[in-house]
């Protein structure tokens, strides 16, 4: 086999050549084999609280103990109710009673104390306000405003208190009796006012 093997040199012994050309080569696949790659690829290892996740396993024990207690104290009571002669326990002796009661009891006689103390103030001092000192000022300013007017304001409003003017719709709707009275009552103050215009 050596004699048709065809190395890329010349050489003098080719079977010579052909075993270590095979060596070479079987040294170089082992090498090949067993290399190792130059870049990390493998990725970040995982930390080990992760991988372990001791909270999570706290949280399952507490959850155990709880079961377990739950289960202990339901089968003490399933105990009793066994050993009972059937007897209906109903009632709930524990009474709610807040811890806090006392403070809140105290907090509200102290804003009791304080509310009094405040009608008391309130009730004991006198007004500041003086209604007839009011009264007194607005006549003064009346007086004033009736000497400096050149017309008196009580004269128009008595002319327009004793003046009434009915529509001819208004006096259609109305009786005949009605109507008579209204108008006696209207022609004598019409005609004082015309009086008193033409003075």
């Amino acid at each position: 086999m050596h004699r048709s093997y065809q190395p890329l040199k010349p050489v003098t012994n080719r079977y010579l050549q052909q075993r270590w050309d095979h060596n070479e080569y079987e040294n170089h696949r082992r090498k090949v084999i067993s290399a190792l790659p130059v870049v990390d690829n493998k990725g970040m290892r995982t930390p080990a609280h992760v991988q372990l996740k001791l909270k999570k396993m706290q949280w399952q024990d507490e959850r155990l103990s709880i079961i377990d207690r739950d289960n202990r104290l339901l089968a003490s009571k399933l105990a009793d109710i066994v050993c009972s002669k059937g007897l209906v326990d109903h009632r709930n002796q524990n009474h709610l009673r807040s811890l806090n009661a006392d403070k809140r009891r105290e907090e509200l006689l102290l804003v009791g104390r304080q509310n009094r103390a405040i009608y008391q103030r309130i009730t004991a001092r006198q007004s500041e306000y003086r209604r007839q000192l009011w009264l007194d000022d607005w006549e003064r300013t009346e007086r004033r405003r009736d000497e400096i007017s050149q017309h008196p304001r009580g004269l128009a409003e008595k002319q327009r208190s004793s003046r009434k003017v009915k529509f001819a719709a208004a006096e259609s709707s109305e009786s005949s009796a009605s109507c008579s009275n209204t108008d006696r009552t209207t022609e004598k103050p019409e005609t004082q006012t015309d009086a008193n215009n033409i003075g």
